[in-house]
C-alpha cells in the first residue's frame, strides 16, 4: 500500500532516467508559465501528439494571458476546433481575465492561488507550480496515480477523490525541493511512455523495476483499480448538410450546456426519413431540390454518446438570409476563418469540403 511505501527511494532512479528519456515537446522549450497551463488544459483528454500543432498555432495567435484574454468569442472557439471540450478555453478566457484584473496579468506563484482560478483544480495548479515556479508541490493525474499505484502494489479505487487526495499528501513530502518541475515531468514521462495505461507496461525500460511491487508479483495489468462509471446516455440524430451551392447552413447551439455557442450542422432527435427530413428543411423556409443519405457517425462525450445518421440537402437558391433565428449560411472561407464546428460532426465535414472544393 502506498501510505506504507517509501516513495523517497524513486526519486533518484527517476530523475536520472528523465535525464535521458525526455520527449522533446513544444511546451518543454520555453516553459513559462503561460505556456504550462495552455500545454496542461488542451492535454486534458488528448493525446500529445494531437495537441502539439493546436498548442503552436494557440500560442502563436495568444502568446499571453492579456491576448487570451481579450480574444473575441469566435476567434477563441475557431483555435480550439478539433480539440474538444469547449468549456476547457472559456474556462481559461475567464482565468485569464481574472488575472489581468487581480494579478497584473501574471499568473500567481502560489499553489493555492492558483487553484482559485476557473477551470484549474489540484493537478493543473500542481503542474503550473513546480514546472513553471519551482514550487515543491504534487500535480496528480491519471499517470501519476497509475504508476504510484503499480509500484507500491495498492488497489485503492482511483475514481474516489478521497484516493486522489491521500496520493498526494504522500506524494508531497517526496518531492525534491530543487527539482520540482523536473520530478513532476518524469512522473507524467514514466507513465505515458513506460508504464502505460494500455497493453503492457514495458517493466524492463522502467527505472523503477528494482521497486516495484506489481512488477516482482506480476499484477500490473489489474492495476490501478477503477470502480467501473455509469454507462453513457445514447442520443439518436440526423444530420443535416443543407447545401445552397458551395455554402452550407450552420447552427449555432445555444449559449449553455453541451457545445454551448458551437456552431453545428443543423440535426434533429433521432433517425429520420428523408420525407422528415423534407418536411422539417420547408419548415425553415427552405425549398429541398434533392435529398441523399449520408454515412453513419458515432461521437462520444463523457457522459453522452451521439449515434448520427445524415443526409445531404440540396436546396434552391437562397436570394436572402435564412430567415430562422440562429442559422446562417457559410462558405468554405468562413468555415475555415470565423465558425468553429465540433470534431463530433468530423464524419460530414468530408462531404461539405468535397463540394466546396476543398479536397
Amino acid at each position: 500500500m502506498l501510505n506504507n511505501y517509501p516513495i523517497e527511494q524513486l526519486v533518484e532512479p527517476l530523475l536520472k532516467w528523465y535525464a535521458h528519456h525526455a520527449r522533446v515537446l513544444p511546451w518543454r522549450e520555453n516553459p513559462s508559465p503561460y505556456r504550462v497551463w495552455v500545454s496542461e488544459i488542451m492535454l486534458q483528454q488528448t493525446r500529445v501528439e494531437a495537441v502539439k500543432p493546436y498548442f503552436e498555432r494557440f500560442v502563436g495567435q495568444l502568446p499571453d494571458i492579456g491576448a487570451l484574454a481579450g480574444c473575441g468569442e469566435e476567434r477563441l472557439l475557431k483555435l480550439w476546433e478539433g480539440l474538444g471540450y469547449y468549456n476547457r478555453v472559456r474556462n481559461m478566457q475567464a482565468a485569464a481575465r481574472t488575472v489581468m484584473q487581480e494579478y497584473g496579468g501574471n499568473l500567481p506563484a502560489d499553489y493555492e492561488a492558483l487553484c482559485g482560478l476557473k477551470g484549474i483544480g489540484h493537478y493543473t495548479a500542481g503542474a503550473i507550480a513546480s514546472i513553471a515556479y519551482g514550487i515543491p508541490v504534487p500535480a496528480v493525474d491519471g499517470n501519476v496515480l497509475r504508476i504510484l499505484m503499480r509500484v507500491s502494489e495498492d488497489d485503492s479505487d482511483i475514481m474516489k477523490q478521497s484516493v486522489k487526495n491521500e496520493v498526494e499528501r504522500l506524494l508531497a513530502p517526496a518531492i525534491p525541493k530543487t527539482q520540482a518541475g523536473a520530478f513532476t515531468q518524469a512522473m507524467m514521462e514514466l507513465g505515458a511512455t513506460v508504464c502505460v495505461p494500455n497493453g503492457e507496461p514495458k517493466c524492463t525500460q522502467c527505472p523503477w523495476q528494482p521497486y516495484c511491487l506489481a512488477c516482482a508479483h506480476g499484477s500490473s495489468s489489474r492495476l490501478p483499480h477503477k470502480s467501473r462509471a455509469k454507462p453513457r446516455k445514447i442520443e439518436e440524430k440526423t444530420v443535416l448538410l443543407i447545401q445552397d451551392g458551395k455554402k452550407i447552413l450552420l447552427h449555432r447551439r445555444p449559449s449553455k450546456g453541451l457545445l454551448a455557442g458551437m456552431y453545428e450542422f443543423p440535426n434533429i432527435a433521432g433517425h429520420k426519413t428523408s420525407e422528415e427530413v423534407d418536411a422539417y428543411v420547408t419548415g425553415l423556409r427552405l425549398m429541398p431540390l434533392k435529398i441523399e443519405p449520408l454515412d453513419q457517425a458515432k461521437h462520444i462525450f463523457s457522459h453522452i454518446e451521439w449515434h448520427m445518421t445524415g443526409y445531404l440537402v440540396r436546396i434552391a437558391q437562397q436570394e436572402e438570409p435564412v430567415h430562422k433565428s440562429g442559422y446562417v449560411f457559410a462558405g468554405a472561407e468562413l468555415l475555415e476563418e470565423k465558425y468553429a464546428v465540433p470534431s463530433a460532426f468530423a464524419r460530414y465535414m468530408k462531404y461539405v469540403r468535397a463540394f466546396q472544393g476543398r479536397l
